[in-house]
């Protein structure tokens, strides 16, 4: 397949123009039109440039932008199921609907639920394949390490202590697909849990009330990650700047966001891209059930939760996730938030997976990288999504 004359985001963070060869399931060859410079693995295909242009596999991509196949690290749910229902046919219909938005790999969350519960779905996810829809990178685990008083749209009488010895049982049933887990460090005694996982799986501090000292320490002892950012922390203050100021000063630290035009205020997501950079910052979509449907009420934990508009509540008007998805966000962060394209377009990308210790293969534009691409036109809609070389949509 070739990509032609489209503006390639390349590993600098700036959109060129050029093409890309692409063979079987691989990028094999990118060459820039303002320097005629080729990139290629080992076969010579500069040469034969112009021949592969006229074959039938080819994708004119004049006026669109090609980029990384967008990867969330941060969603429960959406056309109508959740990683919770814990069956294989939700992690496909999730899948299926991610890849027809742009989404070509994905981290689904479970939530704070029974022990029982949390078994029978990390067995499932230890049992799942993949098939043509979005690359299943492994589950987060938010929940049940919380808390009580930061348990957002957690349900609370499931919130327990951080257990190691129950991580590792949920970790073996999912045949090791945990990628990350949900921590507040105030509730993990002398940070016993966080010394003892983190060098296993990432430690993501949330839904907690840590002031910044217990933070600082956490992220001492190997939590390097924060769950969506602003929620289900204490506000970041001129004298208490709490878990928002620990995560600032360290810079190995990521941080989750979520640009839906809910969660978080747009000059609050202005000032978070000043303050941590594209490189720190993973853009999240939080998604639920609901996301492509209709309004109406749908579950999330156990919990009912009322859908109107982009707004998804409980009862008592507790915020529960999202019902938009990635690229709806990365939407939204450029054309309504004044983020630029190329700090959207990373922080879906290359960021997400860097953080996850995933970037060997995905998140970037990279010869001998798996051929995972998003084409969008200039509005940002998606024209084309291929993933392992071939054209999805």
């Amino acid at each position: 397949m070739v990509i032609k004359n489209g503006k390639i985001f390349g590993t600098d963070g700036v959109f060129r123009k050029g093409s890309i060869f692409v063979s079987e399931n691989k990028i094999a060859e990118i060459i820039y039109d303002d320097s005629g410079e080729s990139v290629c693995a080992d076969s010579p295909f500069w040469y034969a440039f112009h021949e592969k242009t006229s074959m039938e596999n080819t994708v004119d991509a004049s006026d669109c932008y090609i980029i990384p196949g967008m990867i969330d690290i941060h969603l429960h749910g959406c056309n109508g199921y959740d990683l919770c229902d814990g069956t294989q046919r939700a992690i496909w219909e999730i899948a299926d609907y991610q890849i027809k938005h742009g989404v070509t790999g994905m981290v689904p969350a479970t939530m704070t639920l029974s022990r029982e519960r949390l078994r029978e779905i990390f067995q499932t996810v230890g049992t799942y394949e993949d098939k043509e829809g979005s690359r299943f990178l492994g589950a987060t685990m938010e929940g049940p390490f919380l808390s009580a008083a930061r348990k957002g749209a957690q349900k609370g009488e499931y919130i327990q202590k951080p257990d190691v010895a129950f991580l590792r049982e949920m970790q073996e049933l999912s045949g090791g697909h945990i990628r990350q887990v949900v921590v507040a460090p105030e509730e993990d005694k002398e940070y016993a849990f966080i010394k003892e996982i983190a060098a296993e799986i990432v430690v993501s501090l949330g839904h907690t009330r840590a002031d910044y000292k217990t933070a600082e320490k956490a992220f001492e002892w190997g939590a390097n990650h924060v769950t969506h950012l602003f929620n289900a922390m204490p506000e970041w203050l001129h004298r208490s700047p709490g878990l928002i100021g620990a995560a600032y000063d360290r810079k190995d630290v990521f941080v989750e966001l979520i640009c839906d035009g809910v969660h978080v205020h747009p000059t609050m997501v202005r000032a978070a891209f000043a303050l941590f950079g594209a490189e720190r910052i993973c853009m999240i979509s939080d998604s639920i059930r609901a996301t492509g449907m209709p309004e109406g009420i749908y579950t999330l934990g156990g919990q009912e939760v009322c859908v109107k508009g982009r707004i998804c509540t409980l009862a008592d008007k507790t915020l529960a996730g999202s019902a938009s998805n990635l690229h709806d966000c990365l939407k939204r962060a450029v054309l309504e938030m004044g983020i630029s394209l190329e700090d959207a377009v990373l922080s879906c990308t290359r960021t997400p997976v860097r953080s996850l210790g995933l970037d060997k293969e995905w998140g970037s534009i990279t010869v001998g990288r798996t051929a995972d691409l998003v084409l969008l036109d200039e509005k940002l809609d998606i024209q084309y999504v291929i993933k392992d070389g071939k054209i999805v949509i």
